[in-house]
C-alpha cells in the first residue's frame, strides 16, 4: 500500500505545486479578485478527473495508454505555456497584473491539475472500486492510502504557499517566479514525453540516462522529485533537452528589468529627439 500512497503524493504534487505558487503570485501582484477563479479552475479540473474515472470504471470503454499519453501531454504543454504567460504578466504589481486576464489564470490552474486527470482518475477509480463491499476481496486500504498521499501533497503545497508569501517584496517575484518557471519546465518536459509515448512527437525516445538505482521511483524522494520537478529517473533525450533549455529564455525574460528592451529604447530616443528639437526651436526664436 506504500506504493499507492506514493502515487497520491506524486500526483498531488504534480497537480498542486504550480497552483499554489500561482495563487501566491496572484496575491502579491495585487490581483486578489483572481484568486477565487484560480482555485475554482483547479477544483473543477479535479472534479472532472474524478468524474472521468467514475465513468470509465462503470462503462465498457476505457482510454488506451496512447490516448492517455496524448491527452495528458497536450494539456501539459498548454498548461506550461499559460503558466509562463502568467508569470511574465504578473511579475510586477500594478503593471503586468492589469493585463493578466482572470480567465487565462483560471485556465492555467485548470490545465495544470487536469493534465494529471487521465492517469489519476483511473487509479483513483480502481481504488474506489476495490473499496466497494461486493465480495471478500473488497478493501478500503487502497482508497485510504491514495487519499493520504493526496492530503500530504496538499499540506506540502500549503506550506510552500505560506513560505513564499513571507518573502520580502524585493525577493518575492524573482524567487516565486523562478520556482514557477522550474515547475513549468517540468510540466513541459512531461508533456513532451507524453506526446512521444502517444507517437505524435518524434525525436530521440531513448533514455538519456537512468538513475533508478540511486533514485528509485517507488521511494519517497523519487516521488517528491517527479511530482515537484517533473524529473523521472529515466528521462528521454528530448525531455532533458526541453527541461534544460526552456528555463533559459523564461528566466531571462522574468529577471529582465521592467522598462528595458527595444520599446523602452525607442521611447527614450524619441524623448531625446523631442528635447533636441525643442532646444533648436528656442534657439531659432531667440
Amino acid at each position: 500500500m506504500y506504493g499507492t500512497y506514493l502515487f497520491g503524493l506524486r500526483e498531488g504534487l504534480a497537480a498542486g505545486l504550480a497552483v499554489c505558487l500561482l495563487a501566491a503570485y496572484v496575491v502579491r501582484a495585487g490581483r486578489r479578485e483572481a484568486l477565487a477563479p484560480v482555485l475554482t479552475g483547479a477544483g473543477a479540473a479535479a472534479g472532472l478527473s474524478l468524474a472521468l474515472g467514475a465513468a470509465l470504471e462503470s462503462g465498457s470503454r476505457e482510454l488506451t495508454p496512447e490516448a492517455r499519453a496524448l491527452v495528458g501531454g497536450s494539456l501539459s504543454i498548454a498548461a506550461a505555456g499559460l503558466v509562463t504567460w502568467a508569470v511574465l504578466r504578473l511579475r510586477r504589481p500594478g503593471r503586468g497584473a492589469v493585463g493578466a486576464g482572470t480567465g487565462v489564470l483560471a485556465a492555467a490552474a485548470f490545465l495544470v491539475v487536469g493534465r494529471e486527470g487521465p492517469e489519476a482518475s483511473l487509479f483513483v477509480g480502481e481504488a474506489v472500486r476495490a473499496a466497494v463491499p461486493s465480495g471478500p476481496g473488497s478493501s478500503f486500504q487502497p482508497l485510504v492510502w491514495v487519499l493520504l498521499g493526496l492530503l500530504t501533497a496538499a499540506l506540502l503545497c500549503l506550506l510552500l504557499h505560506r513560505a513564499v508569501l513571507r518573502a520580502g517584496p524585493a525577493r518575492f517575484f524573482p524567487w516565486a517566479g523562478g520556482l514557477l518557471v522550474v515547475a513549468a519546465a517540468g510540466v513541459l518536459a512531461d508533456g513532451v514525453r507524453g506526446l512521444q509515448e502517444a507517437g505524435l512527437l518524434g525525436g530521440p525516445a531513448e533514455a538519456a540516462f537512468d538513475v533508478s538505482a540511486a533514485v528509485p521511483p517507488e521511494s519517497w524522494y523519487g516521488a517528491l522529485l517527479e511530482g515537484s520537478l517533473g524529473l523521472r529517473p529515466d528521462p528521454t533525450v528530448l525531455q532533458v533537452t526541453v527541461w534544460a533549455l526552456y528555463p533559459v529564455p523564461a528566466l531571462a525574460l522574468l529577471l529582465a528589468p521592467i522598462g528595458s528592451g527595444p520599446s523602452a529604447r525607442v521611447k527614450k530616443q524619441k524623448a531625446t529627439d523631442e528635447t533636441a528639437e525643442g532646444g533648436a526651436s528656442a534657439g531659432t526664436t531667440s
